[in-house]
């Protein structure tokens, strides 16, 4: 039974707040069933070419994770981390940014390799792209192939 102030009974203030209580709990179990759904989705390694046009790769790359992100996916993009950090001419720091993209394709549920296709169906890799391909088949990772003009 809910008491005033005074430690008198007071079931009208005690119902109102067992509503406001209810209200409150559902409110948060709705919140923690959206956001558990959202840290479950599935972990997306994101392969496509960053050398040459860079702008216009990393732009690629971006419209790629959003695409992910909005088909249920959690994408990792190692390409759009690792080159603000790590200085790509160096050749040990180019190496040690693309073994730490393969430790994150490790934790990932599929790799999809992004490009344009060509009139064979398939697309260009770069040599990052191919040692990630090679990575993805040794962990026997679920490989996707796509035209990056597929994704919207």
């Amino acid at each position: 039974m809910y008491k005033n102030y005074e430690g008198f009974s007071d079931p009208t203030a005690g119902l109102a707040m067992s509503h406001v209580m209810k209200e409150y709990r559902e409110e948060r179990r709705r919140t923690w069933r959206r956001e558990t759904e959202i840290k479950e989705r599935p972990k997306v390694y994101m392969a496509s070419k960053y050398a040459g046009d860079i702008e216009k790769n990393r732009r690629d790359a971006i419209r790629y994770c959003r695409a992910a992100i909005k088909n249920g996916y959690i994408p990792i993009a190692s390409h759009l981390l690792y080159p603000q950090i790590l200085d790509d001419k160096d050749s040990r720091e180019r190496e040690l940014g693309l073994l730490f993209g393969q430790a994150l394709l490790a934790c990932c549920d599929e790799v999809w390799f992004i490009g344009n296709k060509d009139k064979n169906e398939k697309i260009e890799m770069s040599d990052g792209m191919k040692a990630e391909y090679r990575e993805a088949k040794r962990l026997h990772k679920m490989i996707r192939i796509m035209d990056g003009k597929e994704l919207r």
